[in-house]
């Protein structure tokens, strides 16, 4: 389990011919929490290919996700799993010019 306190974001595509996605505000957990307002998500595990974003979000991280999807695919011999991604955003201002996050997609070599 994380202990630096990192929030994750967890996009999880819904209909992949309309590329409808959830996305999930979340924690990293052990212990699946009683009650009706959660969901406990469990992400198997895998290979990650992980994207450093620094800046002001919302703006970095979208222009993060951009490259990865306009450039980075299409020059590796890497595919996307159709698992679900991962924003890790660490605390800290997530509005400051040299706020540090992540964004880890799963992969695997074509």
């Amino acid at each position: 389990m994380r202990e630096d306190g990192a929030l994750l974001g967890v996009c999880i595509e819904e209909d992949p011919a309309t590329e409808v996605f959830r996305y999930a505000i979340a924690v990293e957990g052990e212990q699946r929490l009683a009650g009706e307002e959660w969901t406990t998500i469990v992400i198997p595990a895998t290979t990650w290919a992980t994207f450093p974003s620094q800046g002001a979000l919302p703006d970095a991280i979208q222009a993060v996700w951009t490259r990865i999807f306009r450039e980075w695919f299409p020059a590796t011999g890497y595919q996307h799993t159709g698992g679900p991604e991962l924003e890790i955003c660490p605390p800290g201002d997530p509005l400051s010019s040299d706020y540090w996050c992540e964004v880890w997609i799963p992969v695997v070599k074509r």
